[in-house]
């Protein structure tokens, strides 16, 4: 836990930080003087910034690759297939949404330690995959519930296989679900602080190195990475919006309005 504190410390100033216990605490603020753009020329010159947040980066996507994959194959058999035990998964797949992040954080470290497995980003990325899964399911299967399922029928009877039908047609249409819970699973896993501060050993993600600063003081440049993830946040956002809007009314068309 001070290990981000001991680093803030050496990289935004000279003030000592004490463990929690001990009454002093020094603290430096940011004082507004004016409008400035200066930061902006170069937003990675605090050290350790641009190592946190590839580190972030990374693990943001990976774990949104993992999960999206086991998430959307995971609503698929929830929606179209009865299995033994379907009940009991969907009552473990809401369970992480419902559970404090305090208490997975905690519990998957005590499964660490008592696996005996070493915590750092091999452990941080588990935790992300555990809990982003259970959005990316909430958000494909709420996508396959109105699935016209005649048009896999419809691309069987022209000989298209299983394979070929979900690449071709399934896929195509759900795609708008699936990039719409991948945007989710990493919006959730580059913004995570509560788990990850559990189970990240000495590894400094970008939530972390802010936690960390702000011991000491905040630089300008950690706000300006900020903006930055907001603003790809948002575009990215925007052109989900739009492909989605896009998808719905292809798929409302009428084939006599598509000859036409």
């Amino acid at each position: 836990m001070y290990r981000a504190y001991n680093a803030a410390a050496e990289v935004l100033g000279n003030w000592p930080l004490r463990c929690i216990g001990l009454t002093h605490k020094f603290v430096r603020s940011v004082v507004a003087q004016g409008w400035t753009l200066k930061h902006w020329k170069d937003p990675f010159q605090v050290p350790g910034l641009l190592h946190a947040l590839k580190v972030s980066i990374q693990i943001a996507a990976i774990s949104t690759v993992i999960a999206t994959i086991l998430g959307t194959m995971m609503a698929l058999a929830m929606v179209r297939y009865e299995f033994r035990g379907r009940a009991p998964l969907n009552f473990f797949i809401f369970l992480p949404l419902s559970t404090p992040e305090i208490v997975l954080g905690a519990a998957l470290l005590s499964l660490f330690l008592e696996l005996r497995i070493n915590t750092g980003f091999v452990t941080i990325l588990i935790a992300h995959v555990m809990f982003n899964i259970s959005f990316v399911v909430v958000v494909v299967r709420s996508r396959l519930i109105g699935f016209d399922r005649s048009l896999e029928e419809a691309a069987q009877d022209l000989g298209a296989n299983a394979w070929t039908t979900f690449w071709k047609v399934t896929l195509p249409l759900i795609a708008p679900g699936v990039l719409a819970a991948a945007l989710l699973a990493f919006a959730l896993s580059i913004d995570d602080f509560v788990i990850t501060n559990f189970n990240s050993g000495s590894t400094v993600t970008y939530p972390l190195f802010i936690w960390g600063a702000a011991r000491v003081s905040i630089p300008p440049e950690v706000n300006i990475v900020a903006t930055i993830i907001f603003l790809f946040t948002v575009a990215i956002a925007i052109l989900t919006v739009v492909q989605s809007r896009r998808a719905e009314k292809m798929s409302a068309m009428r084939p006599e309005q598509e000859t036409a």
